[in-house]
């Protein structure tokens, strides 16, 4: 789960890369929200990179370009809002499907932002 991670460890080895690669690990994750969303018994995996999106935003946004830093807290502020609903979200195949759809779109405008398609 979660809130067993070592979240000292994991971010000292995130922010070993420059920005644009750790951009784009929070697109990949965004990513696989949206594939792991598919399968009902990845609930808790879902969770977990939720709760791991928010803080790869939370390192990130200070050093960011202030447009993408203010991108980066409002999609925070979502994904902490879909942990407040959390189960109620994942028991409701439509919801599932909306945050499914949701994540793609975030990933792709993330991965946008990273530069990294230059």
């Amino acid at each position: 789960m979660a809130d067993r991670k070592d979240w000292n460890a994991i971010r000292e080895r995130y922010m070993r890369d420059p920005l644009p690669v750790r951009l784009g690990g929070l697109a990949a994750n965004l990513s696989r929200i949206k594939s792991f969303s598919a399968n009902e018994a990845s609930r808790d995996s879902v969770a977990s990179l939720i709760d791991e999106s928010k803080m790869f935003i939370e390192w990130t946004a200070p050093q960011a370009e202030i447009e993408v830093a203010a991108e980066l807290v409002e999609l925070q502020i979502q994904l902490a809002l879909w942990q407040l609903q959390w189960q109620n979200i994942w028991e409701d195949a439509s919801r599932r499907k909306q945050i499914a759809e949701q994540s793609s779109a975030w990933s792709k405008q993330v991965l946008e932002m990273s530069g990294l398609l230059k």
